[in-house]
């Protein structure tokens, strides 16, 4: 056998204590606030309080750097965390490369992916709160499905609306969804007032159903509505893969050179890179950053950074993010949970200033990548975390052009169990690589909110 180590893992009490808040880290002045849709005013806690728990909201604001997680939610955490760190040593061999590539595989929890990183920590506020159901969307359903066996595990009711195109192109997200007890919808539904008055988007996009869950959230003093990625808290509460990150690499004594993660509304991606980049705002590291994106749906490539409304129906707070138009609907693609018009604004102000680098991928480049990765390394990826992979090939190649062994680190944050009809289509010679439409988001940005120009 080789000496050289392939599997970094830690024990159950090396799971972070504490998860780690970007935000007073920030240069410059505070990020611009996100606004009422009415008054225009910033948003505040009180706005807030019809949908989210208290604990929630005073983690959205906090200006500590570090917040303590609840010990129901380490408890909780155990069914699956800490998660393991690989050296990808075979990816390596076939890449005729001198960069040490590693990946943080989140696809041993429950549901298979790292959302329930958040939603554990979202049902337990809500569950100590006295609320009875969350409602949410989900995109490809990992994060449906999360929020599903979170709310089992806390005793809650959940109702979930899934995008169409992924409701027809992934059955059986579905059944795991009602499986731990949750119901679902396909999106737009005729459920709410929201969905019906968008019957003619019938591929369905995330945009609109959170107009749906937030909608039923609204209406129901019992019900609260939770959100998968884009808000502060989400963010925060995915850092526990950074931290464990960095003592897992401390192991291999290495430091990373580059980290990459998939991006659509930026969970994944800031949970892995966070912890990381308060290292290179501190002087500490000199990281590079790259964020990687559907080229059907190019939210921090192609679109305007501006305030924006994070649903299509405009129920929500206008968001300083970058946008393709909150009524943009973007073209069905297999990575069902990369495919929202918006971001994190979190993430979009890093992107701004220049320390996350934005990069989008066809849909064909990026499945040609995950069938690379699986025939190496055994994994089938699920088509989100494919487009990092896609973007580790390429930084791997510049590695060998370059001849320098860097270390690259990213995120592969699920399987592609699920997903296999996508992979039948590709090795068959006949999966598609959907257009983006220029066309159709300058006309959905000429319909953005009026909101205070964003420089």
């Amino acid at each position: 056998m080789s000496d050289t180590r392939v599997k970094f893992t830690l024990a159950e009490d090396e799971i972070p204590t504490t998860w780690t808040n970007l935000l007073p880290d920030l240069p410059g002045p505070p990020p611009p606030p996100p606004l009422h849709p009415g008054t225009k005013q910033p948003v505040g806690p009180d706005d807030l309080a019809p949908l989210f728990a208290p604990g929630l909201i005073a983690q959205e604001v906090s200006p500590e750097p570090e917040i303590e997680i609840p010990e129901a939610v380490r408890e909780a955490y155990k069914l699956w965390r800490p998660t393991p760190l690989y050296r990808a040593l075979r990816l390596e061999r076939e890449l005729d490369t001198p960069a040490h590539i590693y990946y943080k595989y989140e696809g041993v929890s429950p549901p298979g992916s790292h959302k329930p990183n958040t939603a554990v920590a979202q049902a337990y506020e809500n569950s100590v709160a006295g609320i009875r159901k969350l409602t949410t969307e989900t995109g490809a359903g990992q994060w449906g499905s999360a929020l599903a066996f979170a709310c089992r595990l806390f005793d809650l009711e959940c109702e979930v609306w899934m995008v169409g195109s992924s409701y027809d192109q992934k059955p059986y997200r579905r059944s795991m969804i009602e499986t731990w007890g949750a119901a679902v919808h396909r999106s737009p539904s005729e459920v709410t007032e929201a969905g019906r008055s968008q019957r003619e988007h019938t591929t369905g996009s995330l945009g609109i159903a959170i107009s749906e869950a937030v909608e039923v959230a609204a209406q129901n003093a019992d019900t609260n509505y939770s959100l998968g990625s884009v808000l502060n808290h989400v963010l925060l509460h995915q850092t526990v893969i950074g931290q464990e990150v960095i003592a897992q690499l401390a192991i291999a004594g290495e430091e990373p050179d580059t980290v990459i993660g998939c991006v659509g509304g930026g969970s994944n991606f800031g949970g892995l890179a966070i912890p990381f980049i308060r290292r290179v705002l501190a002087g500490d590291a000199k990281t590079r950053f790259i964020a990687a994106e559907p080229a059907a749906c190019p939210t921090l490539t192609r679109g305007a950074y501006a305030y924006d409304f994070g649903d299509t129906v405009g129920m929500t707070p206008l968001m300083p993010m970058y946008t393709l138009g909150h009524d943009f609907v973007p073209p069905p693609v297999h990575a069902g949970g990369l495919r929202y018009h918006g971001d994190s604004p979190l993430l979009c102000g890093l992107v701004k200033a220049g320390l996350v680098e934005p990069r989008a991928y066809r849909q064909n480049e990026t499945f040609e990548a995950a069938v690379r990765f699986a025939r190496t390394e055994g994994i089938i990826p699920a088509p989100e975390p494919a487009h990092a992979i896609r973007a580790v090939i390429d930084e791997a190649a510049s590695a060998r052009e370059a001849g320098e062994a860097r270390v690259i680190l990213f995120g592969l944050c699920g399987h592609g169990h699920f997903d296999l009809s996508a992979y039948d289509a590709y090795l068959a010679g006949e999966l598609e690589d959907p257009e983006f439409s220029e066309t159709d988001m300058d006309a959905a940005l000429q319909r953005l909110p009026e909101a205070p120009a964003l420089t």
